[in-house]
């Protein structure tokens, strides 16, 4: 028997859906397909159609890989910062 979801988890995917909302965003701007995304990252085209949608949780694997594909940084893609250039890149001494 499946779970009803409460209002909570309802909210809260609102919310989620619309932080993933800038994922969407970006992969148009740059002009790019969902598979065409999963050819350049190895992450899954149904995945991260989900992901857009607000459906699934990327990893935190995934954020780096798409933060890194997309040219900006995982706050930005998480709608926790409107800066969208990325944080200068940590050096190998």
């Amino acid at each position: 028997r499946q779970r009803q979801m409460c209002i909570r988890d309802r909210i809260f995917l609102v919310k989620e859906h619309k932080k993933m909302h800038k994922l969407k965003k970006i992969r148009l701007e740059k002009g790019l397909t969902q598979l065409q995304v999963q050819m350049k990252t190895g992450i899954d085209q149904s995945d991260y159609s989900k992901i857009e949608r607000g459906l699934r949780y990327p990893t935190v694997e995934q954020l780096i890989i798409l933060s890194e594909l997309f040219g900006t940084s995982v706050d930005y893609l998480l709608d926790l910062t409107d800066v969208e250039k990325p944080y200068p890149r940590k050096t190998n001494p």
